[in-house]
């Protein structure tokens, strides 16, 4: 969330009126190995031998969803890798009250409905109450836990996971984790946020915006991976701006691979020979590294869908934690603030489009951040003649109700976008701070002949579920999955041109 943006078109923008068994092993405290139970394929872990259409024809699990939350200190945990090849195994870090507790992983997609598989399940492990957060003068929150499980990936597929732990005492709270494709060449890439889930994380006291008492001038000045997520109990903000277009990108049999923001930071080759990247909802927090690695996947040809707003605006750097490289994200957000400022000001954590070394996002996603708006809008379509409209019956002028919101980008007059660009969809928004604006969904053509098109709004992902997005008629739903069905397909077959 950022601060109110600033209305009208510039020159050169066009406005046109007219889709086996596996063994989970204890941390040392705990006396060694369990047993666990595997539920995936044997060649789960290979790209060449596993497709989406076939994972999805598997058996779904109708249980997935925690019954019961309980209180956080019940039972909550974090892993110790963001994510992992398949394969590779991953320690949790758990506390509870319990005596002990069960750990079973879930991969999100279609399967027929039911949105999620059970792929693994671990025996029972001995729970532990383990200490409180400990937090440094940056109001950084650590949870200096000992591990207490090791969950090996072997067979399992890549996708988005949620580790859901079961205490015996009733109580549930979920840890995510996602299992990266061993390649990405010829695949719509889905990218996971969870550079901006961990910005928002309020475990702990405080996240990048408030502390303790609620107020900007306590926020943290960086956040750990090394701590659970408070929201949605325990899975970040997945089930809002990431399982709707998970579960319909499997449910259209793309050829998908998925990547973090941090495999980006981490390895400059982590798009290599991607037909297409998709960000996924919020996508806010971006280091100079990970945006080098998609700037550089687009000048290769690879198409790039913002599929929400507010893209690539804090620029954040990593630092490492006691469990490993690039597990602190440092944001001081006042550049003066940042101890590098004057000394490395490519390194000095912001915003994009602001000093020093501002490099507004608008030159990689088209739009630059219009503002936040307490109350979502319509978003109203200007050019229907446009390929990506195709089929959804949309007319120049429809208001599709509810879309816009509440998150939203605009074309900025100030910081123009690569030319030409086309704006598909141009509505007014009333920005909870500051002046009114608009809101845009635009494209353009990169010189690699990539395709890169923007959605401008942060409910285009809400719009995906497959039973209902608030204040979004069904109607609205259908246009916004037709509309992304034809944008992935056409972006799963190379550079769009």
């Amino acid at each position: 969330m950022s601060g109110a943006g600033r209305s009208g078109l510039p020159r050169g923008v066009r406005l046109l009126a007219v889709p086996a068994v596996l063994v989970v092993c204890a941390g040392p405290a705990l006396g060694g190995c369990s047993g666990g139970t595997g539920h995936g394929s044997p060649d789960a872990g290979s790209t060449g031998s596993w497709s989406v259409r076939g994972e999805n024809a598997l058996p779904g699990t109708a249980d997935w969803a925690i019954t019961r939350p309980g209180a956080p200190d019940e039972i909550q945990g974090y892993a110790d890798h963001v994510g992992v090849r398949p394969g590779t195994a991953v320690r949790l870090l758990v506390s509870t009250r319990a005596s002990s507790f069960t750990v079973r992983a879930y991969r999100f997609g279609w399967y027929g409905g039911a949105r999620a598989r059970l792929v693994w399940t671990s025996a029972p492990a001995v729970g532990e109450r383990q200490a409180a957060a400990v937090v440094d003068g940056r109001g950084t929150a650590v949870a200096p836990w000992r591990p207490s499980l090791t969950v090996p990936t072997d067979g399992w597929p890549p996708g988005s996971y949620l580790l859901r732990l079961d205490a015996a005492s009733g109580g549930q709270r979920w840890v995510p984790l996602t299992v990266e494709s061993p390649a990405t060449a010829g695949r719509v890439v889905l990218l996971q946020p969870v550079t901006s889930y961990q910005a928002y994380n309020t475990w702990g006291g405080a996240n990048l915006y408030t502390g303790p008492d609620g107020t900007a001038a306590t926020r943290a000045r960086a956040v750990a991976y090394d701590r659970p997520y408070q929201d949605e109990d325990g899975a970040a903000d997945f089930f809002t701006l990431e399982q709707p277009l998970v579960v319909y990108a499997e449910q259209l049999g793309l050829p998908l691979a998925y990547r973090t923001g941090l495999d980006l930071e981490q390895d400059p080759g982590a798009l290599a020979g991607a037909a297409a990247v998709v960000s996924e909802g919020h996508d806010e927090y971006w280091s100079p590294a990970m945006r080098a690695t998609l700037t550089a996947a687009r000048d290769h040809g690879a198409n790039l869908a913002f599929l929400g707003a507010n893209a690539i605006y804090r620029r954040i750097r990593f630092e490492s934690s006691a469990l490993g490289a690039d597990r602190v994200e440092v944001n001081y957000k006042v550049p003066q603030e940042d101890p590098l400022y004057g000394k490395d000001d490519a390194q000095v954590t912001g915003n994009w489009p602001d000093p020093p070394d501002a490099d507004p996002q608008n030159a990689l996603t088209g739009q630059g951040y219009a503002c936040y708006s307490s109350t979502n809008g319509p978003l109203v379509v200007a050019d229907p003649g446009h390929w990506i409209w195709a089929g959804s019956g949309v007319l120049a002028g429809q208001r599709l109700a509810g879309l816009v919101g509440p998150e939203s980008d605009h074309v900025d007059p100030v910081n123009p976008a690569p030319a030409p660009l086309t704006v598909l969809a141009h509505s007014p928004v009333a920005c909870a701070f500051g002046p009114a604006t608009t809101a845009d969904a635009t494209y353009y053509t990169a010189p690699s002949r990539a395709g890169v098109f923007d959605a401008g709004t942060e409910n285009w992902v809400c719009a995906l579920r497959d039973d209902s997005c608030p204040g979004v008629p069904d109607q609205v739903r259908q246009v916004v999955r037709t509309a992304t069905a034809t944008l992935l397909a056409k972006f799963a077959n190379g550079a769009a041109g």
